[in-house]
């Protein structure tokens, strides 16, 4: 379940916006009571069942406004973590650890509430013969964090931005007027590196898709009947997605379907956050 780690360089960016964003000039609360330099501990509580995702991101948020925070985890991104359970203790200056809570908090929890919504919508569908897809139906500004907490959770990314592929939608292919001039205008255009993905909503599309060659076929918004005379249409001829309004409660419906990816906005936009708090502050 575990993938490779976001790094400060990648993220650094945009906790540094969310940091202003809660602390434009000073955190009056704290400086109201601060009153004198010395060091505490605060212990990271799950206060729910769930897959833990963004620890790093957690300790990067504290470390941007003190650099000698120091984190003791308990648990790693993937784990399981079950109610109670203490994730970590934190470790500084007591000013810093007041002012850095709720931001830091928000990515923790954020993050562990789609991967732990992607984990239960994966083992719903109990299928290892395909993949479950993100989309680009992510809060502004926090892509990189959700798409990588899908990925811990057990899904997969779909393209990242609109540079990554050439997906040619409903409203695409009315502007283009219509599948064969879609394909055709994109052919022509694409770097040799890039696939074209092309979004179909009947059968009649199917055949078009196959004969112009498409890569990619996403079968929108279909019924499971249909779903099955479009996978016997394409064979191998091309990569199989279905999408539309896929989420962990009806996910079961396409298990055993003969295709490759399901793609679902469900997995980052119907997510709740993780309930993870800190406690029991005490000076060290």
């Amino acid at each position: 379940m575990r993938k490779a780690k976001l790094h400060k360089y990648e993220v650094n960016q945009y906790l540094i916006s969310a940091l202003k964003e809660d602390i434009p000039v000073e955190d009056i609360s704290t400086k109201a009571i601060y009153r004198e330099d010395r060091d505490a501990a605060v212990s990271v509580i799950m206060k729910e069942d769930g897959i833990l995702c963004g620890i790093d991101i957690f300790h990067y948020c504290f470390e941007l406004l003190d650099e000698n925070i120091r984190i003791d985890k308990k648990y790693e991104d993937g784990d399981f973590v079950k109610k109670g359970s203490e994730v970590a203790i934190v470790y500084g200056n007591i000013s810093t650890l007041l002012s850095g809570e709720r931001v830091a908090l928000n990515y923790l929890q954020r993050m562990s509430g789609i991967a732990t919504y992607t984990h239960q919508t994966i083992a719903k569908l109990n299928d290892p013969n395909i993949k479950v897809l993100d989309t680009r139906k992510t809060t502004p500004n926090m892509r990189i964090f959700e798409k990588y907490a899908v990925k811990i959770g057990g899904g997969e990314n779909h393209r990242f931005n609109l540079s990554d592929l050439i997906m040619l939608k409903d409203n695409h292919i009315a502007a283009s007027g219509g599948i064969k001039n879609a394909i055709h205008y994109a052919r022509d255009y694409k770097p040799f590196v890039k696939k074209i993905e092309i979004e179909v909503e009947s059968l009649d599309q199917v055949k078009e898709a196959i004969d112009e060659g498409a890569d990619i076929i996403m079968l929108d918004n279909m019924d499971i009947d249909t779903i099955k005379k479009a996978c016997q249409i394409i064979g191998n001829k091309a990569i199989i997605e279905i999408s539309g309004n896929i989420t962990k409660e009806n996910i079961d419906r396409y298990r055993g379907l003969d295709v490759d990816f399901l793609s679902s906005g469900a997995i980052t936009y119907m997510a709740n956050p993780l309930d993870i708090s800190m406690k029991n502050l005490r000076y060290v």
